[in-house]
């Protein structure tokens, strides 16, 4: 275990868990008792906000009541449901939100089947769209069945739209787009319209792929 940097060779050495930074086997451990990380599976039809003047559901009529103001790491359009992080910590947020660290989201999307090896090929290359190229971390489809296919898209850079976009881009067109997971954190069991909090682990992943 190291804190501050240095490592703790002794049992009962004082530690502020408020201000130190706690490791273990190289791992940040959450400690603040203060800072809250949630997931939330966002059904269609909300607003990625936590407030809308025009009165859409948002992301705030799921979340509950913490005594913490809460806001949301990125966003999703209001017809893509599926995996938002809802935390007060703001250094963790700027850092998974910013391309730099390369932290991976996955989709879900439903397209006009079958694809195509080219096609599949042509987006594993990745794909010029209007503001730039887009590379891909992985594509897959997980079932080629007619007229509907279900594709996997893994990417790490977060444009507005931009899995439909890019999948709309290659002549496949998105009809229902679900994110299953942020970095290491998948929504797994967790139903649409629920939240739950991270795990210890789920938060030490996320400080590791966001580079704390």
């Amino acid at each position: 275990m190291s804190v501050d940097g240095q490592v703790v060779r002794r049992f009962g050495a004082r530690v502020d868990p408020e201000k130190s930074e706690i490791r273990v086997d190289g791992m940040r451990v959450a400690t603040a008792p203060d800072l809250l990380y949630y997931a939330l599976n966002k059904p269609r039809g909300v607003v990625s906000t936590m407030s809308d003047p025009e009165g859409r559901p948002t992301l705030a009529d799921y979340a509950g009541q913490t005594e913490e103001r809460l806001f949301h790491v990125g966003r999703l359009d209001t017809e893509t449901e599926g995996l938002i992080l809802l935390t007060n910590d703001g250094e963790l947020a700027n850092r998974l939100t910013h391309p730099r660290y390369k932290v991976i989201k996955t989709y879900i999307a439903k397209v006009p089947g079958p694809v195509p090896r080219e096609v599949i090929r042509q987006v594993r290359a990745g794909v010029e769209l209007e503001d730039g190229f887009v590379e891909v971390d992985s594509f897959r489809v997980v079932d080629d069945a007619e007229p509907k296919a279900l594709v996997e898209i893994r990417l790490h850079e977060g444009r507005k739209h931009i899995v439909r976009r890019l999948l709309d881009a290659v002549g496949h067109p998105v009809s229902d787009l679900a994110r299953t997971q942020v970095g290491p954190v998948g929504l797994n069991t967790l139903k649409p319209g629920t939240m739950r909090a991270l795990t210890p682990k789920e938060i030490s992943e996320l400080y590791t792929a966001a580079g704390m």
